[in-house]
């Protein structure tokens, strides 16, 4: 799944990075209003951490404008402003939680991860392409009816693939979705994670197929 974190507090910033990843995020960073409005119009992101006091535009203003904007994406408030006003605005403006610094980590992801349970379950179908069924709300996917044992970034790239079943999905793509936004494209490491995913999904593997100088794509059963 893809975070963004929304903090000017570098420190801050790379504390919730480093621990969401080793929990098997990707999370991509914003320092100001701006660059946290650009993100967001530019990627589809699972859920943001978002402080509220930021250079140029606030917390509050962004979640008001990105709920008038249609964006149902899970929004956690994670700041230093604890008085009662503050969380009930920003309770009031839209947003799923409300978590004061300084907080547990462990908190923060259990809460998370509630907001993330929530919306798969209300919002996500399954994709099912024969033998191979992905499930985006409970992040599995099963062929011939068992549960194939992914890596984090394996199951991303799957279900990059599943959504646009049919369609080619090009390596670019895949590097953003699995890979931090801006980071560089190595080499040929979704090539290599490819494989690992086409070996992993044992009889269904024939469903994943290489478009020569394109990218990927999953067929879909005829």
């Amino acid at each position: 799944m893809k975070i963004l974190v929304v903090e000017d507090e570098v420190n801050t910033a790379r504390f919730l990075q480093r621990g969401l990843r080793e929990e098997g995020f990707v999370v991509d960073l914003a320092h100001c209003g701006d660059s946290a409005d650009r993100a967001v119009s530019d990627q589809d992101y699972d859920a943001i951490l978002l402080d509220v006091m930021l250079p140029g535009c606030d917390g509050f203003r962004l979640c008001r404008d990105w709920r008038a904007r249609g964006v149902n994406t899970p929004i956690l408030f994670v700041t230093a402003r604890d008085a009662l006003p503050d969380r009930i605005e920003g309770l009031n403006l839209g947003a799923d939680d409300y978590l004061v610094k300084p907080f547990a980590f462990e908190e923060l992801l259990a809460r998370l991860r509630a907001r993330l349970r929530r919306a798969e379950t209300q919002t996500i179908p399954s994709v099912n392409l024969g033998r191979l069924v992905v499930e985006p709300g409970a992040r599995r996917a099963c062929v011939d009816g068992q549960e194939i044992e992914l890596t984090a970034r394996e199951y991303l790239l799957l279900e990059c693939l599943a959504r646009r079943a049919g369609q080619v999905v090009t390596r670019t793509q895949l590097w953003e979705q699995a890979w931090e936004t801006g980071s560089e494209p190595v080499s040929n490491v979704v090539d290599v994670y490819i494989g690992y995913l086409r070996h992993k999904l044992g009889p269904a593997r024939a469903l994943l197929q290489t478009v020569r100088g394109l990218g990927y794509r999953l067929s879909t059963p005829p």
